[in-house]
């Protein structure tokens, strides 16, 4: 992709280069075992900017995320209106889905994440409530082309809650945010929102991350008001797990499921499948079999140039998790 965004490769080779790594990414998650996958979003330039790559109407200068380790990532600023999408989730889904018979996952980015973009002073001719109006639409558009295209589910990666509330500790922000969001997500049925739901983590870049400092409690209270029908809820890497748990559990939905963290995508060591087991007994001594499921803390390389991991070592943690939840089904008798 650097070759690429320097001309030194053309378009087709690019695609070549896409279309291998699309396919030996879902080879490779197919032969985990998992029941379900996803693209590892490979040709994405990350997880949180696909909707605007190469969209005009951007300037640099936008907001900047600190991480732990001291490097930053800066988004690009809004410069005119309208705002629309230039590629919506469901171009990525539709490739994926030719190259397997199991149900898919497709990743989306949150509206919340995406109203970074508009300056602080309102653009002319263009005022903010305008783009929240339009902002709304287009991450509606984006959920409903997946839905509709056949995901299993549509995850929508939340990861600035944790940030917000290190922004903003009084939660003004992470109210405003989850608000925002949940605007998109009135646009659903109830039992289109049951194939809906939302991942949240400290952040995940070169092995770093920008919030983990942030206190949970602080947060889930608020994340457990949205509308959705799932949570993908990274913990692994949680110092509690016990106190963390014991706060899902007071805030969840009996009609919610919990997709725990059992991986830690950060930590270079492969975890082992009793490690993973002894994680979801963990968990399922406090939420209900019936609502329990596990996941990955966070994307193993969210960002399309970040190299801080291994395939190898993102598959191989991959099939621990699927093992050791096999384990941990077992030992539970489900």
């Amino acid at each position: 992709m650097g070759e690429f965004a320097a001309g030194r490769i053309p378009q087709h080779e690019m695609q070549s280069l896409y279309d291998r790594a699309l396919r030996d990414t879902i080879q490779r998650f197919e032969a985990t075992g998992s029941p379900v996958i996803t693209d590892g979003e490979q040709t994405k330039p990350s997880f949180a900017t696909y909707p605007i790559h190469g969209l005009e109407t951007l300037g640099p200068g936008g907001v900047t995320i600190p991480f732990a380790d001291g490097h930053t990532r800066q988004l690009p600023r809004l410069t005119a209106g309208p705002f629309r999408y230039r590629t919506y989730a469901a171009q990525f889904l539709d490739e994926a889905r030719k190259h397997t018979r199991r149900p898919v996952k497709q990743a989306v980015i949150s509206a919340s994440a995406l109203s970074l973009l508009y300056p602080q002073e309102d653009l002319p001719g263009y005022a903010r409530d305008r783009f929240l109006d339009d902002l709304v639409r287009e991450a509606e558009q984006d959920i409903r082309r997946c839905l509709a295209q056949g995901a299993s589910t549509v995850q929508i990666d939340f990861t600035e809650a944790r940030l917000s509330v290190k922004l903003d500790p009084s939660k003004q922000l992470l109210r405003a945010f989850v608000g925002l969001n949940n605007r998109v997500l009135e646009r659903f049925t109830a039992a289109e929102r049951k194939r809906i739901g939302v991942h949240t983590c400290p952040g995940g870049d070169q092995d770093s991350t920008h919030s983990a400092d942030v206190d949970y409690g602080e947060l889930l209270p608020g994340l457990f008001e949205l509308k959705v029908g799932s949570f993908y809820i990274q913990l692994a890497s949680e110092r509690d797990r016990g106190r963390i748990l014991g706060i899902i559990k007071q805030h969840a939905q009996p009609d919610q499921r919990i997709f725990v963290g059992v991986i830690d995508p950060i930590d270079p060591e492969i975890e082992s499948p009793e490690q993973v087991r002894d994680r979801v007994l963990e968990a399922a001594e406090v939420i209900p079999l019936a609502q329990l499921g596990t996941t990955d803390d966070c994307g193993f390389a969210p960002f399309g140039d970040d190299t801080s991991t291994p395939r190898d070592t993102a598959f191989e943690k991959i099939r621990a998790r699927v093992a050791g939840t096999k384990l941990a089904a077992k030992a539970l008798g489900v």
